[in-house]
């Protein structure tokens, strides 16, 4: 609800303008209509500052007296590289280092969020099946990589489907037959199940988990879970599995890994061949999966999301596959890709490379009318001082006010690595994409290095800058 209330924000956002698109809605145009999430729109709050299209851009000396200053700051390392951007006009207004790869951490996800949008659209959901075994009685659950799925009514994700609701089907699909087995078919991903480049504690440390086909809760253990760090369950698609057997009433010992018989070619009425589909139960919306991985940093609906990328362009759904499509999904967009090097969807990999030019690019395009699919991205980016991961950001530390209600932004975190790229509304009223990524920042240097690059936020948000 959070996530579709941050929508509603950027609708109340000032100056009418005959543009239609996300940007029409963020400057008030009423004919842009709503935004295509599907969720009703309350009256709006006002909380980001209100955006003008008339107003004076920055320039790029004007950006570089106030942004130097910050850029130098020693808590934010030796490598430090930035982009501005116009969103309205996609212009570049400064950059400093922008077109070079460097550590995004957490700010892959945007690029990820454009792909899937992209890929497979804001509508689509994901589906699992339940299918026949190859014996009377067995049935076989086959993921799709649904990272929302839960076992009863209420899991972690609102609005994810029901492992009951599945099991309910099966019983009537089945009649008289009594289920006496479980086949987990997870053999839509090929594996591995933790990238390569993944720091050695990211599998245990509760913020990644194995990345597998057929999961409950994101890999949970307790579904009851805050956001961020929890525990998570060493073999998703078996824990899985076992909370399907239960409902079904089938003991855990008679769940085994296998796959799916293939499907009949016709199935006559009364009869359950073994392939034939007994239920099925969908994700929800990929708009609201994108929105929940950007706001709360999701790093497992990222690479489900990543998978789906794969998925939609005939390529394996593993780490390296998902690589490989979205980057051709965003080369084929026209953003400059050139030096970026992906090799997961989350950004939990250092082996991944993105520009802050590329992220620019990239916000602008999401912002065109062109494009109304990918407006979907800046609905879950959190808001300075208010909500997702920046609520506790913005305000507190000196020379960060000016970013409370004017920012919007995704943030990255690792050890040494600290990124932040968005939006944010100048004093003036022109709303500006930026980007600012630092992948040498010194040991324990952490709450400095994020103060740091809150100060090169709020100071864009006190432009001017002629």
């Amino acid at each position: 609800m959070l996530a579709a209330v941050l929508v509603l924000v950027l609708v109340a956002v000032g100056l009418v303008v005959a543009r239609p698109g996300p940007v029409g809605r963020w400057l008030g145009d009423g004919s842009a209509g709503p935004a295509s999430t599907g969720v009703p729109e309350p009256v709006p709050v006002a909380v980001l500052a209100t955006a003008d299209v008339g107003a004076p851009m920055p320039s790029a000396e004007g950006l570089r007296a106030v942004l130097d200053p910050l850029v130098g700051d020693a808590a934010l390392g030796g490598r430090v590289n930035l982009a501005v951007a116009d969103v309205l006009t996609g212009q570049s207004l400064f950059e400093r280092g922008g077109g070079e790869g460097t550590v995004p951490a957490s700010v892959t996800k945007l690029l990820t969020a454009v792909a899937v949008l992209t890929a497979r659209g804001p509508g689509y959901r994901i589906p699992t099946r339940a299918v026949a075994g190859s014996e009377p009685g067995e049935v076989v659950i086959v993921g799709g990589g649904d990272p929302a799925l839960a076992a009863g009514a209420k899991g972690f994700y609102p609005g994810a489907a029901s492992l009951k609701d599945l099991a309910n089907q099966v019983r009537t699909a089945l009649g008289g037959i009594a289920p006496t087995r479980v086949v987990v078919d997870a053999s839509l991903y090929p594996g591995p199940v933790h990238e390569p480049g993944w720091d050695e504690d990211i599998p245990t440390h509760g913020y990644g988990a194995a990345v597998t086909a057929l999961m409950l809760d994101g890999a949970r253990k307790d579904p009851k879970a805050g956001q961020g760090w929890a525990e998570r369950v060493p073999q998703p698609e078996l824990t899985a599995g076992r909370a399907f057997a239960r409902l079904l009433g089938v003991p855990e010992t008679a769940v085994r890994r296998g796959t799916a018989p293939a499907a009949p070619t016709g199935t006559p009425a009364g009869t359950v061949e073994p392939g034939a589909e007994l239920g099925v139960v969908h994700s929800p919306p990929l708009i609201r999966l994108v929105d929940i991985m950007i706001s709360e940093s999701d790093n497992i609906v990222a690479e489900a999301l990543a998978r789906q990328v794969a998925l939609a362009r005939d390529q394996p759904a593993s780490f390296a596959g998902a690589a490989a499509a979205m980057t051709d999904v965003l080369s084929e967009l026209g953003l400059p890709t050139d030096g970026m090097r992906l090799a997961d969807g989350s950004g939990l990999s250092r082996t991944n490379l993105v520009s802050p030019v590329l992220l620019t690019e990239l916000l602008a395009l999401a912002a065109s009318p062109d494009r109304p699919e990918l407006g979907g991205v800046f609905s879950g980016l959190p808001v300075g001082g208010w909500s997702g991961t920046l609520r506790d950001r913005y305000g507190s530390a000196p020379g960060t006010a000016a970013g409370v209600g004017t920012v919007r932004a995704k943030t990255g975190t690792l050890t040494r690595v600290h990124a932040i790229a968005g939006v944010v509304t100048t004093t003036e009223g022109r709303l500006l994409a930026f980007a600012v990524l630092t992948d040498q920042v010194p040991p324990d240097g952490g709450e400095p290095a994020r103060v740091a690059l809150d100060r090169i936020a709020a100071a864009l948000a006190t432009c001017g800058c002629h």
